[in-house]
């Protein structure tokens, strides 16, 4: 890689010139009077997690690679992943299977292509991470395969118990930080994507202290989730969207961004934070309960607690309110003790510190914000719709979730198209210029006087009661209001920290969420609206776009 050089500020006015690409949305700094460096690099990976790393390891067999992570290396949704990873790797299953279980959970919006691509290849990507040093859990010498809901086979593989998550990130970390070509950076903020005539030139990073302006042939998303823009999430702190509103301003094309994955079980208790509770407790044997004892879900759908994720939230939900209840448990007691201590070592030990026994002890659970079914379009070779851009993992819409995401299909389309996506990156051989001025940008009020904290919190409370697991057309209503009045002052603001950059970016993806529930007028998986309950194929079995919200073409 190059080394820093000090930019020009005369002829570099302002890196701003890559919001032109969408007018409304202004950028989060200006660097009119910034000083920064500027460092050359031939791929740029924004992440780590499964995609970002994946994708890290596919780019350093053709090209330097510069990997930057907004906290330290182990924190990620990969990190945080208990259930498993899907694949076909039994004999009794069948590339027909899984694939069509994804698309039936998908709810009419899967890519038929991307479906099989990622079932095909996901074999492959397991047997990879296996050779570079990841250990599954075996059972009398073969990969020990369990069962979640929404899926017709046991294919779900895990690690440690219920600490896949942990494995898949430290086996792929390992392989990183094996390539010479890998410079890997931690605590860093990207602030902005810098899009010149149509193409990403790079990117604005603000770390320790410093901002750098990166300079590369192709950038590659892999910034994750956006859980912390609701009050209830299973997601990291760090999970504030920044991937999704830094493609927003960079003009890139999102897609169905209504459809917001609720997770059915994470650990409800006062005080703590919201640990997911994986959905393979379920596949082994555990039992959702009323307040009562009663068992409960199995008068909602037939398929009881293995029915997919978004029935079973809005069924917890139904449940509750009909009770009055604030919350309802999960029950494992009747399963073998040592079995529930082994198999999920990591609920064993986060129950314990709040006094409570896996196996002994109903555990109170409450559904919670998982995952963003939609993102930035990104198509087979994870290209999104700006040149030089690419996008993998929860940040992308690549088709395969549709409107809900088949359980443990998250990781498996990390790896596969986290791959793709380093690959394509590493062949990018046109190397765009840096413009000799950028256009400079008309900032409003200091960012100094608004409360972001607080600004943060309102954004949290508002998507968890008006953009829920339920949703009216009233509260969708309301809720554009309420955050389009907030934006009108607080977009306007100048940030000078990832705190207030991170509200900027809260603000922006939650306006673009609400924005899509409003217009989608019908329930389709995890969207469900009371003013509009039935699934309307003949004028909704389409994608929804963002900001032009209309029909594929």
């Amino acid at each position: 890689m190059g080394n820093s050089i000090e930019a020009d500020l005369e002829s570099v006015v302002s890196a701003m010139n890559h919001v032109s690409m969408n007018p409304n949305l202004r950028p989060l700094c200006d660097l009119s009077s910034i000083p920064y460096t500027v460092r050359e690099t031939s791929v740029l990976v924004i992440g780590g997690g499964v995609a970002g790393f994946s994708a890290a390891i596919a780019a350093a067999e053709y090209a330097d690679v510069l990997c930057v992570t907004k906290e330290t290396a182990l924190v990620s949704n990969t990190q945080a992943a208990q259930g498993g990873v899907a694949a076909v790797l039994s004999d009794e299953d069948s590339i027909e299977s899984h694939c069509g279980d994804t698309l039936d959970v998908g709810c009419g919006l899967c890519n038929v292509e991307t479906v099989e691509t990622v079932v095909k290849e996901g074999p492959e990507c397991i047997r990879r991470l296996i050779d570079w040093g990841g250990s599954f859990d075996e059972q009398d010498g073969h990969l020990h395969l369990t069962l979640e809901g929404g899926h017709s086979q046991k294919r779900v593989l895990h690690a440690r118990g219920d600490q896949t998550g942990m494995e898949v990130q430290a086996t792929l970390l390992r392989k990183v930080n094996s390539f010479d070509r890998v410079e890997f950076w931690e605590h860093g903020f990207a602030v902005d994507l810098i899009v010149d005539q149509g193409r990403c030139i790079g990117a604005l990073l603000f770390r320790n202290g410093e901002y750098i302006l990166v300079h590369a042939r192709a950038t590659i998303l892999a910034t994750g989730g956006a859980g912390q823009i609701y009050r209830e999430t299973t997601n990291p702190l760090i999970a504030t969207g920044d991937g999704f509103a830094m493609a927003m301003r960079a003009g890139a094309k999102l897609r169905d961004l209504e459809f917001i994955q609720f997770h059915p079980t994470t650990l409800y208790i006062a005080g703590s934070a919201r640990h997911l509770i994986t959905e393979a407790v379920r596949g082994e044997g555990g039992i959702l309960r009323d307040m009562r004892g009663e068992r409960f879900m199995i008068n909602y759908d037939h398929r009881a607690e293995l029915a997919p994720r978004d029935v079973v939230s809005r069924s917890i939900i139904r449940h509750m309110s009909a009770c009055g209840d604030s919350h309802v448990f999960l029950d494992l007691t009747h399963l073998s003790d040592s079995f529930v201590r082994t198999r999920f070592p990591l609920l064993n030990e986060t129950c314990g510190l709040y006094n409570l026994d896996v196996a002994k002890n109903l555990i109170p659970i409450h559904p919670s914000v998982h995952y963003v079914m939609g993102g930035v379009v990104a198509d087979l070779d994870a290209k999104t719709t700006v040149d030089g851009l690419f996008a993998c993992g929860e940040v992308a819409s690549s088709g395969l979730h549709g409107a809900n995401r088949l359980a443990s299909n998250s990781l498996l389309e990390g790896l596969v198209f986290g791959w793709r996506a380093g690959k394509g990156a590493a062949q990018v051989d046109f190397h765009a210029p840096l413009p000799d001025a950028f256009r400079a940008s008309d900032f409003g009020l200091e960012g100094s006087v608004i409360n972001v904290a607080d600004m943060q919190n309102s954004i949290k409370s508002l998507m968890w009661h008006d953009v829920g697991i339920v949703r009216t057309g009233e509260q969708l209503r309301g809720a554009v209001q309420r955050l389009e009045n907030w934006a009108n002052y607080v977009l306007q603001c100048r940030f000078q920290d990832p705190a207030g950059w991170e509200l900027v970016n809260m603000l922006t993806l939650a306006q673009a969420v609400v924005e899509s529930a409003a217009t989608r007028t019908e329930s389709r998986g995890a969207h469900f609206r009371t003013d509009f309950p039935e699934t309307d194929d003949e004028n909704w079995q389409r994608h929804s776009f963002y900001p032009l919200l209309t029909e594929e073409s």
